[in-house]
């Protein structure tokens, strides 16, 4: 399960992995209150993308990071649902 050091290159690998498979791309977010840190896992069962951070700056990235991801999610779905009534 790689760990990303960098928001950057978590984000795109997330992103990226998203992308290829939509119907299997999960994404988990874990607030640990006893270190002050929070995890964001995105996974397809295939590959594990693990971006851990204690920084309060980071929380407003994956907090942005999250919604647009929830934002294609919500896209994708009511796209196919319009396809299948056509």
């Amino acid at each position: 399960m790689p760990q990303y050091q960098t928001w950057e290159e978590f984000s795109r690998a997330a992103e990226k992995l998203y992308l290829a498979d939509p119907m299997k791309a999960r994404v988990v977010l874990k607030y640990r209150h006893s270190d002050g840190s929070l995890c964001i896992k995105v996974t397809d069962d295939l590959v594990c993308l693990v971006y851990r951070t204690d920084q309060a700056q980071d929380v407003k990235k994956i907090e942005k990071f999250h919604s647009q991801l929830m934002r294609l999610m919500v896209a994708k779905e009511s796209h196919s649902v319009a396809m299948e009534t056509d």
